[in-house]
């Protein structure tokens, strides 16, 4: 008998390019893109994906839930809107990747984080994801300084979401939980939102990060469209 190459316990099945052996339907269907590196032209993964991102989300959502909880417990508002702006501005960079990686975000939080601090001494030059998340703070913080966390109380809630989602995302140094949860409980629970932030996005135009709105109870990340009510005080 075969074993599966990643759980070597139950018989492998199925050809895993990435993992270069027999994997087991279960470990495949668990753990593709998630915990497996896998290669973008494997037959089995465009059958999957959307499976996949909807498990995900829906495990992602009480985590997420927990985390705005927190947040909101230690910030107030400012706290939860800074993690919105940074659900909305990952959703929109990686929502079409197949290659993004949860150590890209953390690493872009991290970034950010150190240049909030009073201590903060520029070193080589950013990643580019860190950088549009940088840029996108930035010009929140222009726009409207009421409405989200400043340099004074965001690092300590940026250590909170980091804390939370390196949970999330578990072990594994190429692990895309994280991402592919996050993506998939936007897809599944806000479609809508998912549709305007991928029309911004192919659009070629960057978030505006001043169209932001704090979250509720249960936080969506949420967009003003021309059709909203909202209004700005």
């Amino acid at each position: 008998m075969s074993q599966c190459v990643y759980c070597k316990q139950r018989k492998g099945k199925r050809s895993c390019p990435a993992l270069t052996g027999l994997i087991c339907s279960q470990c495949c269907g668990e753990h593709r893109l998630a915990r497996i590196s896998c290669p973008p032209d494997c037959e089995y993964l465009d059958a999957g994906s959307d499976y996949q991102q909807k498990r995900l989300g829906e495990q992602f959502a009480p985590v997420r839930r927990e985390l705005y909880r927190q947040l909101s417990v230690a910030g107030g508002e400012k706290a939860a809107a800074l993690f919105n702006l940074i659900e909305v501005v990952t959703f929109g960079y990686f929502h079409d990747r197949r290659d993004g990686q949860d150590a890209e975000v953390f690493a872009a939080i991290q970034a950010l984080r150190r240049t909030l601090s009073p201590l903060h001494v520029p070193a080589a030059p950013m990643p580019v994801f860190a950088e549009r998340l940088k840029k996108e703070y930035d010009t929140f913080v222009k726009q409207q300084p009421q409405q989200i966390a400043d340099a004074g109380s965001a690092p300590e809630i940026l250590d909170r979401a980091l804390a939370l989602l390196t949970e999330f995302s578990g072990q594994g140094f190429q692990s895309r939980r994280f991402l592919l949860g996050m993506i998939g409980y936007v897809k599944t629970f806000h479609p809508e939102i998912a549709e305007h932030l991928t029309k911004q996005h192919e659009a070629g135009r960057i978030v505006l990060p001043g169209q932001l709105t704090p979250p509720p109870q249960e936080p969506a990340p949420h967009v003003h469209s021309p059709e909203c009510r909202h209004h700005h005080h």
